[in-house]
């Protein structure tokens, strides 16, 4: 078999659902025991989305090797259950930087640098290559962006002259596509996705199978017209209707039969697929027996793809306990003593998640005190942490201008310190401590009973640290210190002693939760909102 290729497009409009189609696929290919890997092709020209501002672009998701990269190989991670690299998410500005990088070298010759051929040879260089000769997987290539976009159509000319390399049975392309309904006429209308596709056809690709999404269900005649116009058989016309949860996305298309169309479209065999996991988390998704509140105080609750990770985590960690997460979205920007036991006082937990900079951040120190004082379970990740830490040390450990220096310069009890190695860096792209990091936790602790084990990896994005200066006080008042670097030099991981759940991250562990296996620190997290609720109203009846 070797590798087989299957690339997602996208016509019409933007927000179609390519990401969740192509993380669809992969998990429908993987329950027939097909190794699958994912990428993301993105025609924007930032070398990475690290410095983009998270309320324009959404969060920045991290691999386990560093690479900070696009939202999408989050779905993908979470449906394919595979962590992905630093190949699985490429740019145009990967591309130019690294054409530029060789016409600088002399690797050309002196010959003029084009489009065509040097920056198409460098996107096709960049598909999925084998790890060793005999390597049998299928790699799913989604495009970003729509097709008619001007940025688009290196990458859509890279596709064509790959397929045209390696030969059509070994390379397909999914369009996936909008058939609009005109409430006016009680109409649905294929034109836009006709348009779409000869734009392709005027390219020189041809779509194998086209995903339609649609309000409504496509008539007979409608999947007819579609193949008709669109020179595809009917059979791999297949229509993307809205589901009421996203992990549902892969059982829809099941019963369309994606992946049935996709391998009969790479002349591969069709194996029976086991989908039982899947189905018996979305069995648990779809009834929970009990509902919890979840404050999440963060400073990018405009946009709640910012956090989206962390919303996912927080649906598994429901899941997990077939309960149903109820996120309370409160702008830390807008938290003050005035406002804050109105805010908090009804919430089953409170979770800060990560950011940089200045602005909200006195709101997240005020959460964790609230949860801190009134026992109301606490997750800090990342920032969060380094929030509670600064709280702590301010109203137990008495430094009232304690700090983080990164925000308070000027504070004479920097609490959270920049690690040595980070004081001369200037640059802010890829230069934070990134990637999967050791942790060793403390016998006896919370974290540790959760994860059942003493060493764990975590994936980090931030440049500061906890300053050791301070942990003996922090740990001999009650923040106990229960994760560590395998060298004890760097803190990873706290606790407060005798609080129900008070657990802060250095890491991010967001990023490694699926729906079908959350992540021990969210399932232990929601489980303590349940307990909470469970006695509270336990108490009201008593």
């Amino acid at each position: 078999m070797a590798v087989k290729y299957v690339f997602v497009t996208g016509g019409v409009v933007s927000g179609l659902g390519k990401g969740i189609t192509a993380a669809s696929l992969g998990r429908l290919l993987k329950a027939r025991g097909y190794q699958v890997t994912m990428q993301k092709f993105d025609p924007y020209i930032n070398i990475d989305p690290g410095t983009m501002n998270p309320i324009q672009h959404g969060e920045v998701f991290v691999t386990d090797d560093g690479t900070e990269t696009d939202l999408d190989l989050g779905h993908y991670e979470r449906f394919i259950d595979e962590s992905l690299d630093k190949n699985s998410n490429v740019t145009t500005g990967k591309i130019y930087w690294s054409v530029l990088q060789k016409e600088r070298h002399g690797d050309f010759g002196g010959g003029t640098v084009q489009v065509i051929p040097h920056i198409t040879n460098e996107i096709k260089s960049r598909f999925y290559r084998a790890k060793s000769a005999d390597e049998d997987r299928i790699a799913i290539i989604e495009v970003g962006g729509t097709v008619g976009d001007i940025e688009s159509q290196p990458f859509l000319e890279s596709i064509r002259q790959f397929q045209h390399d390696v030969g059509h049975d070994n390379a397909i392309l999914i369009h996936v596509t909008l058939i609009p309904y005109l409430r006016a006429s009680g109409e649905m209308k294929t034109k836009p996705t006709q348009a779409s596709v000869k734009e392709l056809q005027g390219m020189g690709i041809q779509p194998d199978v086209l995903v339609c999404r649609s309000e409504y269900p496509l008539t007979e005649d409608i999947r007819g017209k579609i193949a008709l116009f669109c020179n595809v058989p009917v059979s791999n016309v297949l229509q993307n209707l809205d589901v009421e949860y996203l992990y549902e996305a892969p059982l829809a298309m099941e019963r369309e039969k994606l992946a049935d169309v996709v391998l009969q479209s790479l002349r591969l065999e069709n194996r029976k697929p086991d989908l039982t996991d899947w189905e018996n988390m979305v069995e648990n998704l779809r009834h929970p027996d009990k509902t919890v509140k979840i404050a999440m105080v963060g400073k990018y609750t405009q946009l709640h793809d910012a956090y989206l990770s962390v919303v996912e985590a927080l649906k598994h960690g429901g899941i997990s306990c077939r309960a149903k997460v109820d996120i309370t979205w409160v702008d830390s920007e807008e938290l003050n003593e005035k406002n804050l036991d109105q805010t908090l006082h009804s919430v089953d937990g409170i979770l800060v998640p990560g950011g940089f900079g200045n602005r909200g951040t006195e709101g997240m120190i005020l959460a964790a005190q609230y949860a801190r004082v009134h026992k109301i379970p606490y997750f800090g990740i990342c920032l969060g942490m380094q929030m509670a830490i600064v709280e702590f040390a301010r109203h137990v450990l008495g430094y009232e201008d304690a700090n983080s220096i990164e925000l308070a310069p000027e504070t004479t009890h920097p609490v959270i310190a920049l690690m040595p190695d980070q004081e001369d860096v200037e640059d802010l792209g890829g230069t934070l401590r990134l990637g999967s990091y050791p942790c060793v936790l403390a016998e006896g602790s919370r974290s540790y009973e959760l994860f059942g084990k003493k060493e764990i990896q975590e994936r980090h994005r931030h440049r500061y640290e906890v300053n050791n200066a301070f942990r003996k006080e922090l740990d001999e008042k009650g923040m106990s210190i229960v994760g560590t670097s395998p060298d004890a030099h760097i803190v990873e991981m706290i606790e407060i002693a005798g609080h129900p759940f008070f657990v802060g991250t250095q890491g991010h562990p967001e990023f490694k939760s699926r729906p079908n296996h959350a992540h021990p620190l969210f399932r232990g997290f929601v489980q303590a909102a349940v307990d909470k609720k469970t006695a509270e109203e336990a108490a009201m009846k008593g």
